[in-house]
């Protein structure tokens, strides 16, 4: 009995060999790519994801400027329009002191004025007018303008006698100084 036992070729098996060693180190090399590639999508995701921050920090920023500059014109128009009619509103209060006693149509008629001038001070009262009370107060420069000055036995100095002109205030905010008579002892 003749056992043969071949082994196979030294060259072949050196071969496989070198094989598995470079199909081993392409994967190393490969798993070393892919660890460096996630690596820099990581620092670019982060890179992204700060971005993303910064820009929604910055648009949200950019919103409530824009809603205070839009809340600022609103207000600053709003001044500017009650500030107008107030000459109006002056005119409608004399108008309706001086007008005389009236009787039947007549008297009807200037209810329904005072009616209306009612309606317009509660419409700019609701804007945020505020009329500023100045007979028998203390004399304020930063509330009254004096245009007049008497001197009233019995009165304490700087009390407002009478007031020529209304002030206002609106929200808070002296709008309008009111123009008044001043007592001064002599």
């Amino acid at each position: 009995m003749n056992i043969k036992v071949q082994m196979g070729d030294t060259n072949q098996n050196e071969a496989t060999l070198d094989n598995e060693a470079t199909a081993e180190n392409s994967w190393v090399v490969e798993k070393e790519r892919l660890l460096d590639d996630k690596d820099r999508l990581t620092g670019e995701k982060a890179e992204l994801e700060d971005l993303l921050r910064r820009r929604q920090a910055e648009f949200d920023n950019f919103r409530k400027r824009v809603d205070r500059e839009r809340s600022e014109v609103y207000g600053d128009a709003t001044i500017r329009a009650v500030g107008q009619l107030l000459p109006i509103l002056d005119d409608f209060e004399r108008a309706l002191k001086s007008a005389p006693p009236a009787e039947g149509a007549v008297a009807d008629y200037a209810k329904g004025m005072e009616l209306i001038h009612q309606q317009f001070v509660d419409t700019l009262g609701k804007l945020g007018l505020k009329a500023l009370e100045s007979t028998g107060q203390e004399f304020d420069p930063n509330l009254h303008h004096a245009i007049q000055k008497v001197e009233t036995p019995g009165t304490e100095t700087d009390t407002v006698l009478e007031e020529y002109q209304r002030g206002y205030f609106f929200k808070e905010k002296l709008l309008r100084p009111a123009m008044v008579k001043v007592a001064v002892k002599g």
